[in-house]
């Protein structure tokens, strides 16, 4: 059990609960850490009138470790991904990217799940090899657990063999590999030797597919195989990205961020810029975000309010109009309170209550500079270090900090 989770009973009452389905104005009642099928009796009862409630965002592919590490300045796109591969080699012999990687693995790890969780993404899909820091109890995100990957067809030195991998893959758990991640020749031909080798599959989850061609997008829908988009990793790279709208429309798209090193901040800057662009409508990004990436990553119990659901959420004050622009027009600081197995995680200052109810410490910090407060344990130092913009608020709990500061931990 999480170590954050509180059996508390919760009904969380007029606020419209949203997902790409459709709406609701019924309370959400929570027991277990879980969405209800009834409420309790004696349910805590949280009003969150002109509020809306979506489920826990799924961000579908991330390299949680890289967050904090410089990204690479290119003067010119690239033509595929084993090109800037060779570019990063040089990058990452900088002083500034040395001095980043120096920083405990699991501590970078954990800065990467915390920085999605503090945009409302509360189960992510880490492509690299698993690291002990990632079973901890506290993790602060939820993650993808049962699956098969490997990195790319170009680059058989990490990362599982292609072939072994996806044969050692139970049909019905999703396998993952960077795939068509360019625009020339070579990326263009991968989804051909992808198929040769006998590993396009409906459980396949291609990565970027930029290189996709549009009867290759529809060889993907007919295996019922999908792939995860993530534009502005594509954009700073390689120049462009994939027409996301035939995949979307087939619910054979999912949306990933990739990491900072190349991506968007965050999975909301990421839905921001798309819908700016007007490339796929609200509902069709939250759905990308939500329902269908816990289909293509086999996740029932994710992106969903139904009952028996994680009780994974993220508030917001209901903005008018389109019900979904709430959540993929705002930034971060703008979400009310992200939630996870019913126990708020980071909230504004007037949920302190909730906070208390579960039993969890509230730490008072700022998030872009507006006041929030955190799980007592998503707020040590070290961590807090790392993330641009969540700074904790001096005079709380000064003796905590000061025996950190002569354990020679701050």
């Amino acid at each position: 059990m999480d170590v954050l989770q509180a059996a508390l009973d919760i009904s969380l009452c007029r606020a419209i609960s949203v997902t790409p389905a459709g709406a609701s104005r019924a309370p959400l009642p929570i027991r277990g850490g879980r969405i209800g099928s009834s409420l309790a009796a004696r349910a805590w009862r949280i009003d969150l009138h002109d509020h809306l409630i979506f489920p826990g965002l799924i961000n579908a592919h991330e390299h949680l470790h890289v967050n904090a590490v410089p990204p690479l300045r290119a003067d010119a796109p690239f033509p595929n991904s084993y090109a800037w591969i060779a570019a990063f080699q040089a990058h990452f012999e900088e002083a500034a990217v040395v001095a980043a990687l120096q920083v405990p693995k699991a501590l970078r790890l954990r800065h990467g799940a915390l920085k999605n969780l503090l945009a409302g993404t509360t189960c992510v899909a880490h492509h690299d090899p698993w690291h002990p820091a990632l079973d901890a109890t506290d993790f602060p995100v939820a993650l993808l657990r049962d699956y098969g990957w490997s990195y790319a067809l170009g680059w058989p030195g990490y990362g599982p063999p292609v072939s072994s991998s996806f044969a050692t893959t139970p049909a019905d758990r999703p396998w993952l590999i960077h795939l068509a991640e360019g625009t020339d020749a070579t990326a263009q031909a991968e989804l051909d030797q992808l198929d040769q080798l006998g590993c396009l599959a409906a459980n396949s989850v291609l990565v970027h597919g930029v290189g996709l061609r549009e009867r290759d997008v529809e060889r993907v829908i007919a295996s019922g195989a999908a792939v995860v988009w993530c534009p502005t990793s594509n954009h700073t790279l390689l120049g462009r990205s994939l027409d996301p709208r035939r995949l979307c429309a087939a619910g054979r798209l999912a949306l990933g961020s990739d990491s900072r090193l190349s991506g968007a901040r965050d999975l909301l800057d990421e839905m921001r810029g798309i819908a700016a662009r007007g490339e796929l409508s609200p509902r069709q990004l939250l759905g990308l975000a939500t329902t269908d990436a816990a289909r293509i990553l086999r996740l029932p119990s994710r992106g969903s309010l139904a009952p028996g659901a994680r009780a994974d959420l993220v508030i917001v004050e209901d903005r008018g109009g389109n019900a979904e622009s709430s959540l993929t027009g705002i930034r971060r600081s703008d979400i009310r309170a992200v939630v996870r197995d019913g126990v708020p995680r980071i909230a504004d200052p007037d949920f302190a209550e909730w906070f208390a109810a579960t039993g969890v410490d509230a730490v008072p910090v700022t998030l872009d500079g507006k006041p929030k407060l955190l799980a007592g344990p998503l707020a040590e130092p070290a961590l807090l270090a790392l993330e641009p913009g969540l700074e904790r608020v001096a005079g709380h709990n000064e003796r905590a900090r000061d025996a950190t500061i002569e354990a020679g931990c701050y």
